[in-house]
């Protein structure tokens, strides 16, 4: 579950913010960092227009991570263009399956 930290005004645009997130592939597993349970928090500074992402990965020896987290980037500033993101890669809390969405579940299964 996303954790989202902005001003309530914001709120309607919520599904915008998951929206761009989804169109990031995890490129070994096809399916998007947000089914997967890889995105932790998304901050808001409506003032200084930044966006914080606050993720992790399914490995801390993931191949394709730094593809990752720059598809992340670039998919904040490509449907927001005012601001400029950030991406903190995180580790706690670690990520496991169960953190994986029922989409995400049903893609990883072919269903």
């Amino acid at each position: 579950m996303i954790r989202f930290d902005f001003p309530s005004h914001l709120y309607d645009k919520k599904e915008q913010f998951i929206d761009a997130l989804k169109t990031v592939i995890d490129p070994e597993l096809n399916i998007n960092i947000v089914d997967l349970g890889l995105v932790y928090t998304i901050k808001i500074d409506e003032i200084h227009l930044n966006i914080l992402i606050e993720m992790t990965l399914s490995s801390k020896f993931c191949p394709m991570g730094e593809s990752i987290l720059s598809a992340t980037k670039n998919s904040m500033e490509r449907t927001f263009p005012l601001f400029t993101t950030a991406v903190n890669l995180i580790w706690e809390p670690e990520w496991s399956y169960e953190s994986i969405s029922l989409a995400g579940l049903k893609a990883l299964r072919g269903c």
